[in-house]
């Protein structure tokens, strides 16, 4: 590999540069008008403008991506994670250029961007489930049937929905025709795919998630986090290892995740993401992400491996330079994600300059950010600014370095979600491991202003 093209921007273009320049590769970044100055495009080699401000006609256009990497002479694509990452099209439109996809096959970005096939693929390679349809519900199956054997509440779940979206809850019997019409309108309109299959629904569930790498040939786990403190099932604390999980439980998830890889012929990063019932004990599987996750920097401050050094490698290579006897892990790892929204104002974005920015130093703190002191936050974007993260010895260790972190934190100019931050790693429940994933929207005092 000669030179990369990172197709994505803010912190993980960021990101993926830095790693690239230790392993000797030069890099370009395609950029929008808007990201002209961003530090994304002064991170890179080179850059390029791909359009305008609007994704649609910049980060997610395909010819103007292809057309830049050949322009400036890039061997290969890294497309980070979001935007093109999971477009089994885009990655079919990189190899047909002639250029190295940093990914998976399209055909397992295929196979795992349909929840429905997914779930069937989980089952197979024994990954728990939980009960459900099998494959998505045919409009002429009698759906009260066979909800009545599933069991109230439930899901339903757009097989071609993903990141929180297509789902829609039925708490009896008397919602469920009407809530199934609704759910295959909207996943017609939104995702071009009117299926839509039922799952069970598990109240008060932890979402946890297990990190696997593999080569086409050779597949392993890099361990488990926990992503349960969301906001509208956005991530917002991320941690490794994932706390208070039975052993048998953590074993499990690893492995089938493991198995999941291999049914794939997978190749790259990727992450199997569960639902974990504490009051059962049980995990089931959600969905895998083929890609690069957000909350990736906390496996590797728990294991001492680039993720994306792995990536690189395995594209160009045809292989990691892992095993499963190589990967060990040392203490724990929290990541918050900064994002520039105003908490006192229901988390309404607050774009603008950053006049003022220091970010916390010390032993065991990380900051992966996609903004400097000057950078200009636009509204055509994700809100996130940077990855806050720590590592320390233990959970308790962690959750300290976290807040004197935050609290040494300052920016400027912009509304940030660091006062949330700080309210959720106080809480007693969360250092009891006692919250889920609709723990923010339950605790009412969490969204009041600070």
């Amino acid at each position: 590999m000669r030179k990369l093209f990172i197709a994505n921007r803010g912190e993980i273009a960021v990101r993926i540069a830095r790693t690239a320049k230790e392993m000797g590769i030069a890099t370009a970044v395609g950029v929008s008008e808007a990201d002209l100055g961003s530090l994304a495009a002064q991170a890179a080699d080179e850059n390029v403008v791909l359009g305008p401000a609007p994704a649609a006609a910049s980060y997610l256009n395909h010819d103007a991506v292809i057309g830049a990497a050949l322009e400036l002479g890039c061997d290969a694509v890294h497309p980070g994670y979001g935007f093109l990452s999971e477009n089994a099209a885009f990655a079919r439109t990189v190899d047909a250029a002639g250029l190295i996809w940093v990914g998976p096959p399209a055909e397992a970005i295929e196979m795992m961007g349909n929840k429905a096939e997914a779930r069937e693929a989980a089952r197979r390679a024994g990954v728990p489930v939980l009960k459900g349809t099998d494959g998505p519900l045919d409009p002429e199956a009698d759906a009260l049937e066979i909800a009545r054997a599933i069991g109230y509440p439930l899901v339903v779940k757009a097989s071609a929905g993903g990141g929180g979206r297509g789902i829609r809850f039925v708490h009896d019997e008397s919602e469920l025709l009407r809530t199934i019409d609704m759910a295959r309108g909207e996943a017609a309109a939104v995702f071009g795919d009117p299926t839509v299959y039922l799952e069970r629904f598990v109240e008060s569930a932890r979402h946890v998630e297990v990190q696997i790498l593999g080569d086409g040939s050779s597949f392993i786990h890099l361990g488990d986090r926990d992503c349960s403190m969301q906001r509208r099932s956005q991530k917002v604390i991320e941690e490794a290892p994932a706390p208070d999980l039975p052993d048998s439980v953590r074993q499990r998830m690893r492995e089938s995740s493991v198995e999941l890889a291999r049914q794939c012929g997978y190749r790259g990063a990727g992450t199997v993401e569960f639902l974990y019932d504490p009051v059962r004990q049980e995990a089931a599987f959600i969905e895998m992400n083929t890609r690069i996750q957000v909350e990736h920097p906390i496996t590797e401050q728990i294991t001492g491996v680039d993720l994306v050094r792995e990536q690189l490698l395995i594209a160009y290579d045809g292989v990691m330079s892992l095993s499963q006897e190589d990967v060990a892990f040392r203490g724990h790892a929290i990541e918050c994600r900064i994002n520039a929204e105003d908490p006192d104002n229901n988390f309404f974005p607050s774009p603008g300059r950053i006049v003022r920015l220091a970010w916390p130093q010390g032993p065991g703190i990380r900051v992966d950010s996609g903004v400097g002191e000057g950078s200009v936050v636009t509204p055509f974007y994700d809100s996130m600014l940077a990855k806050l993260i720590v590592h320390a010895d233990d959970r308790p260790a962690a959750i300290t370095a976290a807040l004197q972190a935050l609290a040494e934190t300052e920016i400027e100019g912009i509304k940030t979600t660091i006062p949330m931050h700080s309210k959720l790693l106080s809480r007693p429940e969360f250092a009891d491991v006692a919250h889920h994933s609709k723990f923010i929207e339950t605790a009412p005092d969490m969204l009041e202003a600070s």
